[in-house]
């Protein structure tokens, strides 16, 4: 592939593989269900092994300039069938990951637009859980996608124009929110105990596979890789932890039934106009996390062989 990512480039890679629906839409579900105000200790916990994770794949990334990142990885050090499995997984977790954020998506297009839930999808007669379909989640993917297949270099502009669109909104939620925190919000900090803090903490942040699954088309591998995935990746769990922290002390937990989302806790707070702007620029960010998804699922299927590059579908082929 060809070596046309920067260390710019990647920075922004980074940030848009990392940032989108998880801090949007998963902070107000975790707060409401699992951990309460603690979720800034579960988006700690998260971090902490996400950061081991981190300097594994730095090391790897290094060693192995290749698309496919951890595919690549555990195919040179144990073999096509462990590489078979971790690329089965890595391909079904993003396949259901773009559903889920592309549906957050459409969520917060209806409140951008003043609308009742579930107003902008399709109601038909299949069984009940399966009959609303999401004709705008289809769009969004089917258009995301088309970005991604012009060119990785392509994709990089509208990624870190979107991604810059998005820190906007999170600067604004984190200094608003602050602004009218409230401490008695937090005195139930820990509702579910540390069972609930650590079920919280059940994901991770993902951005460090886009990063190192364009290892072979970067200029400078074995600077610009470790640079990268340590810094986008420390950046991204302090971002996390303070847009948690604002929207735990916004406000509490055990209001809104499990639409405890940024928009409405403005509305609780008298910021009505807020809502919208947070709801215009949240999509930005999972547009960016599709770009992302995207690129990384085609290089988990890319497969170099010594003459020949060609897509195959693993481990059907084999290469030295």
């Amino acid at each position: 592939m060809k070596r046309c990512l920067n260390s710019w480039d990647l920075t922004w890679v980074g940030f848009g593989a990392s940032i989108g629906a998880g801090i949007f839409v998963l902070t107000s579900q975790e707060a409401h269900y699992d951990a309460g105000p603690a979720i800034v200790v579960s988006y700690l916990a998260a971090g902490f092994s996400t950061m081991v994770g981190v300097f594994i794949y730095m090391e790897f990334a290094v060693e192995i300039p290749v698309a496919g990142g951890s595919f690549a990885f555990l195919r040179v050090e144990l073999g096509d069938f462990a590489a078979f499995m971790a690329a089965a997984n890595l391909l079904l977790d993003q396949m259901l990951g773009n559903a889920t954020v592309a549906k957050a998506w459409t969520s917060y297009l209806t409140t951008l637009l003043n609308r009742p839930p579930n107003s902008l999808l399709i109601h038909t007669n299949l069984k009940q859980g399966y009959n609303l379909l999401d004709p705008i989640a289809i769009t969004v993917i089917t258009i995301t996608s088309a970005i991604a297949i012009t060119s990785t270099k392509k994709t990089s502009l509208p990624n870190w124009i979107a991604s810059a669109v998005n820190r906007v909104v999170i600067l604004f939620v984190i200094i608003a929110g602050l602004a009218h925190a409230k401490t008695s919000n937090l005195t139930l900090f820990m509702p579910f105990g540390v069972k609930g803090v650590f079920q919280g903490a059940a994901f991770s942040h993902g951005g460090f596979n886009a990063i190192a699954t364009l290892a072979e088309e970067t200029k400078k591998p074995s600077r610009d890789i470790p640079v990268e995935l340590l810094g986008s990746m420390s950046v991204t769990i302090v971002i996390y932890c303070l847009m948690a922290l604002s929207l735990s002390m916004m406000q509490k937990f055990t209001e809104n039934q499990g639409h405890y989302i940024y928009s409405v806790a403005f509305e609780s707070v008298w910021m009505n106009w807020a809502k919208y702007f947070v709801a215009f620029g949240a999509p930005k960010g999972m547009i960016t996390v599709l770009l992302m998804a995207t690129l990384q699922q085609s290089r988990y299927c890319w497969e170099k062989l010594p003459k020949t590059p060609r897509i195959f579908f693993p481990p059907c082929a084999n290469s030295e």
